[in-house]
């Protein structure tokens, strides 16, 4: 059942406005009004010097050889314990650390996957503004690198810094974390609420929007900022929810999860 929140802002070239929000998901043909919608302005063109030896594969390669979607994981799911590292600036993360924020986004994503940076800019842009209103979150990068040396720690870093993340963006050298929470794509998205004290439950895990490399669709953020907005407002999340599509978690070779 669609439930209300009161008002909410959304911003255009023109300045703020305040608009009605429902915590439905709009099906494809409808209109979307959202609290967050991506304004073009404010972003700087930025682009990572890679070496001669961390050659990237072509975009359209790349997106035709890797197309995953999201799957296995039930709404209510606890959000798992971890403890990782932030090769930015060296620290351990564990999931302690975000026990006292309202809702937890966990985001699967790396460097190399046309998916992730078809969104990245926008992901920031998300990040920064519901960070704002309470929302914690947190990057992870889990893929190989045995098979994809540009997803490694070094070039983590630099990513982190060039995009100016407002989140801590954590190495997954083992994988353990990636499978104990289910994830098999890059990017994904796993938002979670907490209740008082009861640990973060699954309420959403689907996709940023319907722009894909290559669709000419728009990027909005709608679907992900939605369930930001009914999280953060008090409301139910709806369950009808569109997997996240993109390049698969590179696991390491004899893993047997490839």
């Amino acid at each position: 059942m669609a439930a209300t929140a009161q008002t909410s802002v959304a911003f255009a070239a023109g300045g703020a406005r305040t608009l009605p929000v429902q915590c439905t998901l709009a099906k494809p043909s409808t209109t979307f009004v959202s609290a967050w919608t991506f304004s073009k302005m404010g972003f700087n063109s930025l682009k990572l010097g890679y070496g001669k030896n961390n050659t990237l594969p072509s975009r359209k390669l790349s997106v035709r050889a890797a197309r995953t979607e999201s799957q296995g994981v039930s709404l209510g799911f606890r959000a798992p314990h971890f403890e990782l590292p932030e090769p930015l600036t060296e620290k351990m993360w564990t999931m302690e650390d975000f026990e006292a924020y309202p809702a937890l986004l966990v985001m699967f994503i790396c460097n190399h996957c046309p998916f992730v940076k078809h969104l990245k800019k926008d992901i920031v842009k998300l990040s920064n503004f519901y960070m704002k209103k309470g929302l914690a979150v947190v990057a992870i990068s889990s893929n190989s690198v045995v098979t994809h040396p540009q997803d490694g720690p070094v070039f983590m870093a630099e990513e982190a810094k060039m995009f100016n993340y407002p989140f801590p963006y954590l190495y997954d050298e083992s994988q353990e974390v990636a499978r104990n929470f289910g994830a098999v794509s890059t990017p994904e998205f796993f938002l979670f609420k907490k209740d008082g004290r009861r640990p973060f439950e699954l309420v959403y895990h689907g996709q940023f929007d319907d722009s894909r490399p290559s669709n000419n669709v728009p990027v909005t953020g709608r679907d992900l900022s939605l369930a930001i907005d009914c999280v953060l407002s008090g409301q139910p999340v709806s369950s009808v929810q569109k997997p996240s599509v993109g390049c698969s978690i590179k696991w390491h070779p004899g893993s047997g999860l490839q």
